[in-house]
């Protein structure tokens, strides 16, 4: 929806609840896509909210709470009882949909909601989902697929296809697995119209399939996905069962939620808020770096007042601080976003890190050349040759892109290596590091040139 039309519905959805003409308001409602009325619930109060769900029906109603907000979605959650959730909206999603639910409650209300569910099938699955990390291919997976024995044939396999897509919305591969439920293969649809009926599942799947464990990082389930361009994939455990799969939907959800992590991590935000976040919460994720950012400060303060004397006698040294600090953050954060980007998409490994040091030294020493040169012939034509400033602000400014830039680089991939999340090196981090490498450097050269 454009802006002006999300506005006109808001307001004629606002009327109709007030009127309480709730014909007339479920009319409105069946024409929107649930996203949409996901949209227009996250500006509504609770209660508005409440009116407009009772107006729609069960199925609905689940898709458009999957699309909420999440603080948003909590508020609401928290108001509604147990038996409500589980019987308007559980069992009216798909098993990962409903985990993501039911994980953002406490543990007495998940055990409520779970005893309510009457389908225990889905209970039993979403009770095992529970038990991975979120953080992984088992946290992420869903268990609603088609799947059927290797060994069943064409009208067999047919049968048990129709009977399994019922309550499937979408259906993105056909599993073949074994007895033990091992799976062997995936099943192209194409063979099942150009092969003889007679001939069993087990003589036409195609085996050579991608998979992925339940405990493999969701960051590489994103990566795979990405590069093989699938819209599934499989998920099996340590022995090869097959327990559930990824879809490339729920996979964009993840990427957007990344890409949302490490621009507010490289902006110095630490924790995942909104804009619509209290006061409180903002300043509590943003805080940290910014006290980081003040002792940096107070650390180039007390380093510049140590020689105090050496600037008083040249005050056209003073000049160029800001320069030095602006550059010196800058080169790094450069460098450092590019290693950040290639270690998220998996295009540097450890077979090319070396090669990419290489490259960012080569385009270091040409950045450095040009810069440093232009400042020269600014120096020179502004205080000619005779002067220390003339000579040392160049001379800082080629070693500082040089080692700005290779710190930049390392900076990420010592993060990567333990353990901590690269993001945090493309910004405060590498701004605050190399502000004080650079005046130190600057330091460094005006007393040698003295």
């Amino acid at each position: 929806m454009n802006m002006e039309k999300e506005e006109d519905i808001l307001n004629k959805v606002l009327i109709l609840i007030e009127e309480d003409k709730d014909e007339e308001l479920k009319q409105v409602l069946s024409e929107m896509h649930p996203a949409d009325i996901a949209e227009l619930c996250n500006t509504l109060d609770l209660e508005d909210a409440r009116k407009v769900y009772m107006q729609l029906d069960k199925e609905t109603a689940a898709d458009v709470l999957i699309e909420m907000d999440e603080d948003v979605r909590k508020e609401y959650l928290d108001i509604l009882p147990s038996e409500t959730i589980a019987k308007d909206f559980i069992e009216n999603m798909d098993t990962d949909d409903a985990v993501d639910i039911i994980q953002q409650m406490d543990e007495d209300k998940q055990e409520e909601v779970l005893a309510h569910i009457e389908d225990i099938e889905q209970a039993s699955d979403i009770v095992d989902l529970l038990q991975y990390d979120e953080n992984t291919a088992g946290g992420l997976m869903g268990t609603e697929m088609v799947v059927v024995n290797e060994n069943m044939s064409m009208p067999e396999c047919l049968q048990e296809m129709r009977k399994q897509a019922e309550d499937m919305d979408e259906i993105y591969n056909v599993y073949i697995v074994d007895d033990d439920g091992r799976l062997k293969g995936v099943f192209p649809l194409k063979k099942m119209i150009t092969n003889p009926s007679v001939s069993k599942v087990k003589y036409v799947m195609d085996e050579n399939l991608l998979t992925t464990r339940v405990d493999t990082p969701i960051d590489d389930v994103v990566q795979m996905i990405e590069k093989y361009n699938l819209v599934a994939v499989p998920v099996v455990d340590s022995i090869g069962r097959l327990q559930g799969q990824i879809t490339v939907d729920d996979v964009i959800d993840e990427l957007r939620d990344q890409q949302e992590h490490d621009y507010q991590m490289a902006s110095g935000i630490t924790g995942d808020v909104e804009t619509d976040d209290n006061v409180w919460r903002q300043m509590t994720a943003r805080i940290p770096w910014l006290l980081i950012g003040m002792l940096g400060g107070i650390a180039n303060s007390m380093l510049l007042g140590r020689f105090e004397n050496t600037f008083t006698r040249c005050a056209g040294l003073l000049l160029f601080i800001p320069l030095i600090g602006g550059t010196g953050g800058n080169v790094g954060t450069q460098s450092s976003a590019l290693v950040v980007q290639g270690l998220a998409n998996g295009s540097l490994n450890t077979s090319n890190i070396w090669k990419q040091v290489f490259k960012e030294s080569l385009l270091a020493m040409m950045n450095a050349i040009v810069l440093s040169g232009l400042v020269l012939i600014y120096n020179i034509y502004t205080f000619g040759f005779g002067v220390p400033v003339t000579w040392a602000v160049p001379l800082t400014m080629f070693i500082l892109v040089v080692i700005g830039t290779l710190w930049g680089t390392l900076l990420p991939l010592i993060f990567e290596k333990i353990n901590i999340d690269p993001a945090i090196a493309t910004g405060p981090f590498v701004q605050i590091t190399n502000d004080l490498l650079g005046i130190a450097i600057y330091i460094t050269v005006i007393l040698i040139m003295a």
